[in-house]
């Protein structure tokens, strides 16, 4: 029995002892607020990621009741075709988005995916304007030839998800 103790301490010491795996940083090694080189605009932090919802009220219930999140007031947006409201998370916020009428770019989203999802991510620049023009040379498509005014009251513009790894692209000015 002694015998079998031992061996076992052995085996558990000597796999404490083994080196710890490497841990590789996935982190940015220069500042978000730089502009890339050859670059006209800054590309700053996360706004929000948008999520579309088949029931806003009961989205609303949840983040505020159950999750004890801030949330706002159901505003509706009718150049955008949505009611937002949006989720306080301290360092970022949640959009949640719901149809404003049948010919909204949501109702479609949410014909393809019936119980709602991720519909975009909104990423701030410190310029909108050069913002379009630079993804414009780089071939990357711009579903409006202007800005619009977003849910903050600021310039926004929407990025092809075909050009944007599946991802529609929301870009805000700050």
């Amino acid at each position: 029995m002694a015998a079998s103790v031992r061996t076992l301490a052995v085996g558990l010491l000597s796999r404490l002892q083994t080196a710890a795996p490497t841990v590789r940083r996935l982190s940015v090694s220069h500042p978000l607020a730089q502009k890339s080189p050859g670059c006209l605009w800054k590309l700053g932090r996360l706004n929000h990621v948008a999520i579309a919802v088949p029931d806003l009220e009961k989205a609303k219930l949840f983040y505020e009741e159950v999750l004890g999140a801030a949330v706002s007031e159901t505003v509706p947006l009718p150049t955008h075709g949505v009611y937002t409201v949006f989720v306080d998370l301290g360092n970022t916020k949640l959009e949640l988005l719901h149809p404003l009428g049948d010919d909204s770019p949501v109702a479609g989203f949410l014909q393809k995916n019936k119980a709602g999802g991720m519909h975009h991510v909104c990423i701030e620049v410190d310029n909108i304007k050069d913002a379009i023009a630079g993804l414009k040379e780089k071939q990357i498509r711009v579903l409006s030839d202007e800005a619009k005014i977003g849910a903050h009251g600021k310039p926004v513009v929407f990025l092809h998800p075909k050009d944007c790894g599946g991802v529609l692209v929301e870009l805000e000015e700050a």
